[in-house]
């Protein structure tokens, strides 16, 4: 299938270039967002795994956290990747109420941070994805990985770790509590592309 968009990976910290050569390997144009004009340019933005509260403090800072809100609330595709995943749930829990985290509130899904461990405790696991009656396997790697708690409303959960919700999927929106841009396998990619940009 060919993509015939731009797609921006916001480049404030986290693994940016792991997602820029995952969607180069696809043949999708791919750019690094630092402001606002970047984020413009870009028909879809992914927010990569790295420190959720720095992250977020970088976006507010750079005009980057509101615009994305604006432009997500309008139909624009956001995936969050772990940390991502994170920025883009409307409930946390306990430590980002205690840390006072700004989320960008776009997911009707509450969010777990570090649900499976500190670094040392990363993982591989064999995850199967199931949306819109298609389904495969993926090998999912988790590092300091969030869980999904719950989902609701027009939230849906399209892939599980045990009985931990570990992707969910709102129309335009997209989260995984993993890495899918370290695995070499494009397909968590693609699927973005295909189910959540127009």
């Amino acid at each position: 299938m060919v993509f015939d968009l731009q797609v921006g990976v916001l480049a404030l910290q986290g693994d940016v270039s792991e997602h820029l050569h995952a969607f180069d390997s696809l043949g999708v144009k791919a750019i690094s967002v630092r402001r606002v004009g970047d984020l413009e340019k870009s028909d879809a933005l992914v927010i990569p795994g790295g420190e959720s509260t720095t992250i977020s403090e970088l976006m507010q800072s750079s005009g980057l956290f509101e615009k994305t809100c604006e432009l997500a609330l309008g139909g624009f595709p956001v995936w969050g990747t772990c940390a991502g995943a994170i920025l883009l749930a409307s409930k946390g829990d306990s430590q980002v109420r205690k840390t006072g985290q700004a989320l960008l509130n776009l997911m009707q899904m509450q969010i777990n941070r570090n649900a499976f461990g500190r670094q040392r405790e990363s993982f591989e696991a064999q995850l199967n994805f199931k949306f819109s009656g298609k389904g495969f396997d993926f090998p999912g790697i988790f590092i300091r990985a969030p869980s999904i708690e719950r989902v609701w409303g027009n939230c849906k959960a399209v892939a599980f770790h045990g009985k931990k919700i570990v992707a969910a999927v709102q129309g335009n929106l997209f989260a995984t509590a993993f890495h899918p841009e370290l695995t070499g396998d494009g397909r968590i990619h693609e699927f973005f592309l295909e189910e959540c940009c127009p």
